[in-house]
């Protein structure tokens, strides 16, 4: 990694007085710098951003979408850079990091398909004879200038999924990356640059909470916020803007029911993967699953055996399927948690302690619902497996959660499927697998706390824009 990485303001990368370490989150030493952001900078982006974008969408549609197809592939080129990167700066498992890339990669290509196809509608307004030989033609405008704030914990694949769908809807996007992992967005950054990316349409500025906060609320020219991260920030900056569009994608607990009829085997193995990759930095991991009571002790000794092969260490080892937390204070922040679930009766019957910086992955039973590993959004390697009495019972445990993101129900039984799908309070429902699978092309979101909108390039893209209507009177 280089010494230090400046921020991006329109296609000049600028370094300023202020700068902040990133640190690696399993050495614990500082890897890099990387350039801090003013009040002043995001204004001078903001107004870059608007004279660039009124030129954009001015440009052939081709022009723009080929920009897109020659990302995608420029990314793949250095995939083993950018998933080093993503690991010294996240501590994610170095395999785990080149399926970001190759992610980031597909987003890029998803929306050059959907910019080289033919889109707008053409509507009969003939429903009386007042309208008679009228007809609608509508297309999608974009709202103009925007905001994007990521979290660490999918760095460069999050920021794909702020940009693409900027680009690919004419929009200018402005990115906040989370200050512990900014590396990637800026690599990305010069990625789109050195790709043909028009001047402008885009800035990758780190920065403060508070100096985008103050850009937010007081920038008339922002027309739009899309966020990612936790509950109480999404929602807090939306009381900040009331009257911008907003979309939040943001936290969840997510719940798995396991039934009776399914194959328990291939269960446990999804959900040990589902509960544990990433170290549980994921906002849709498995942390509560409930368990159909005649198949309990067999799922649990296969969960249990299937977590004991898990192999812990440095993250840039080939064969790590856990690296550490993002920092102490989250780590600390966990464990407290754990030992607020023992006093309250709970079992630990594997993990919850800390080896060379690594939280060892944790599996707790005859928990209560009210307790933090439940009802909060742990945000670590912590699972929960519980024995409910009938299918009915394990999708109410599911529900009995104010967030609403994804969840999964393990069934061979079509009935029992669609029952999930249409009983369960959440933005998606897996089947035959953990809530923790995501499609990037799949309209993604939740629901209650965990916010409102889609993610999925092409439902992204929707969000960033509003239909435009033109009506033709063919009387005259």
């Amino acid at each position: 990694m280089k010494s230090l990485y400046k921020a991006l303001l329109g296609n000049e990368f600028i370094d300023t007085n202020d700068t902040v370490e990133i640190i690696n989150p399993f050495t614990r030493s500082a890897v890099t710098k990387v350039t801090i952001c003013d009040e002043k900078i995001y204004k001078n982006a903001i107004e870059i951003a608007k004279e660039a974008q009124k030129k954009y969408i001015r440009l052939p549609q081709y022009e723009r979408s080929l920009v897109l197809l020659r990302v995608s592939e420029e990314i793949l080129k250095v995939r083993e850079n950018l998933a080093r990167i993503i690991t010294l700066e996240s501590g994610k498992p170095i395999k785990d990091s080149r399926a970001e890339v190759d992610r980031a990669a597909i987003v890029f290509r998803t929306a050059f398909s959907i910019a080289e196809e033919e889109r707008g509608e053409f509507i009969s307004l003939e429903k009386s004879h007042a309208s008679k030989r009228h007809f609608g033609i509508v297309k999608r405008v974009p709202l103009g200038v925007g905001i994007g704030i990521t979290p660490f914990n999918f760095p460069l694949n999050l920021v794909a999924h702020k940009i693409a769908p900027a680009l690919l809807s004419g929009n200018a996007i402005i990115i906040k990356p989370a200050l512990r992992t900014p590396v990637s967005a800026l690599m990305l950054a010069d990625i789109l640059n050195s790709c043909g990316l028009y001047s402008g349409m885009l800035s990758v500025l780190p920065a403060r909470s508070l100096t985008v906060e103050k850009v937010l609320k007081e920038s008339e020219d922002i027309r739009f916020l899309s966020f990612t991260g936790s509950a109480n920030v999404g929602w807090y900056l939306k009381s900040l803007v009331p009257k911008k569009k907003v979309v939040l994608e943001l936290g969840g607990n997510a719940g798995v029911y396991i039934d009776s009829e399914c194959d328990v085997d291939f269960a446990a193995k999804r959900c040990v993967y589902g509960a544990f990759a990433f170290s549980g930095q994921i906002c849709i991991s498995v942390q509560r699953i409930f368990v159909y009571h005649s198949i309990f002790d067999k799922f649990l000794n296969k969960f249990l055996q299937a977590t004991s092969e898990l192999k812990l260490g440095d993250p840039l080892s080939e064969h790590v399927d856990i690296g550490p937390m993002i920092d102490v204070e989250n780590t600390e922040r966990v464990l407290d948690w754990i030992e607020e679930a023992k006093k309250g009766g709970a079992r630990v019957l594997t993990g919850g302690e800390v080896e060379d910086n690594i939280l060892k992955p944790t599996v707790i039973t005859d928990s209560k619902p009210e307790m933090k590993i439940n009802s909060s959004e742990v945000f670590g390697p912590v699972v929960t497996i519980e024995k409910v009495g009938s299918f009915e019972e394990g999708i109410e445990m599911i529900n009995n959660s104010i967030f609403g993101l994804q969840a999964g129900v393990f069934t061979n039984n079509l009935n029992k499927a669609f029952y999930a799908y249409e009983n369960i309070e959440v933005g998606g429902v897996i089947i035959n697998d953990v809530p923790t699978f995501r499609s990037d092309n799949m309209p993604y979101g939740g629901v209650k706390e965990s916010g409102f909108g889609r993610e999925g390039v092409r439902y992204a893209a929707e969000e960033l824009t509003e239909p435009k209507l033109m009506v033709v009177n063919l009387n005259v």
